[in-house]
């Protein structure tokens, strides 16, 4: 049994397009709780993370948008991560990836006290490797793995703790990248599974030998989990929709052997917007995915009938 700790992370700051913000609220009616107790686990939500206030806080880059606000929101979550870890498992419920730059410097401060690695899985159709200097979009949820890994063009926001080395993280899934992160990512040690790799070799192979340096390393490992990772036929609710993204046994799986791994410790779900979705499927289906991370096979539920 595994005890989990809910937090929301109502951010719609990190884009443009609003709706991200409902996404906390979404997961507790589609019955994120409810599925994780179904499944034998114990479930405290701790409510929606309050961010402290909005820093005076400029950056070169006049693109980019609601910096001070998401600077507040990156230290309230990191304190709320690292908060919950020593308690059991985190899962942050969003919200924008922006949100990542608060819970993946939350879990590398846990991980520091507990003297471990930190690895990060990226469940993405983007990199996100720009940085406050190089995001055109000035979308701030564009930038969470450079600040992890603890690249300069952060200076509007307090150094990372402990940056994640680029061979202690995997993108797995990606299929959009713009060309100052294509230069980003040639230049640094990550593991970059795209969808040419998961076309070409499957989705097993280059997860286990993922979750296999974890093991050795006696690693600790945050996943996070965007909408936009599953192909937009499935998941709708999302803002950023790429063609091509996995399929709803591809994702099911992912889930599966990251249970039979035994190694996640923190888990972010974001990008969800409600707004956009169809009667709910995408967060249902969110859900039905973090079953099958804790512990529930696909072939165990009945076929509902109608």
């Amino acid at each position: 049994m595994t005890h989990c700790i809910l937090l929301g992370a109502p951010i719609d700051e990190g884009q443009k397009r609003p709706g991200c913000l409902m996404g906390p609220a979404a997961y507790r009616v589609a019955g994120l709780a409810q599925t994780l107790v179904a499944l034998n686990h114990s479930v405290e939500d701790r409510g929606d993370v309050v961010p402290g206030p909005a820093p005076a806080a400029t950056c070169t880059n006049p693109a980019v948008h609601h910096l001070p606000e998401m600077i507040a929101w990156s230290d309230a979550l990191r304190q709320a991560v690292a908060d919950a870890l020593p308690d059991g498992l985190p899962i942050i419920m969003g919200g924008d990836h922006a949100l990542a730059l608060g819970t993946v410097a939350g879990a590398a401060v846990h991980a520091e006290r507990q003297r471990c690695p930190l690895f990060v899985l990226w469940l993405d159709a983007h990199s996100d490797i720009h940085t406050v200097e190089t995001t055109t979009s000035g979308n701030l949820h564009g930038t969470p793995i450079a600040y992890a890994l603890g690249l300069p063009g952060f200076d509007p926001f307090p150094p990372f703790p402990h940056p994640v080395p680029g061979r202690n993280i995997c993108m797995f899934g990606i299929r959009s990248v713009d060309p100052a992160e294509h230069a980003a990512m040639q230049a640094i040690d990550i593991t970059v599974n795209d969808m040419r790799v998961l076309d070409e070799q499957g989705i097993v192979a280059p997860l286990r030998a993922f979750l296999e340096r974890v093991r050795a390393a006696d690693g600790m490992l945050h996943v996070s989990l965007d909408v936009d990772f599953l192909d937009p036929s499935i998941a709708p609710a999302v803002g950023t929709t790429v063609p091509g993204g996995t399929t709803f046994r591809e994702a099911h799986l992912v889930m599966e052997l990251l249970h039979e791994s035994g190694l996640v410790t923190s888990l972010d779900l974001v990008e969800l917007n409600p707004f956009l979705d169809d009667r709910g499927r995408t967060a249902k289906l969110m859900v039905d995915l973090v079953g099958s991370l804790m512990g529930r096979k696909v072939f165990d539920r009945p076929t509902r009938s109608f």
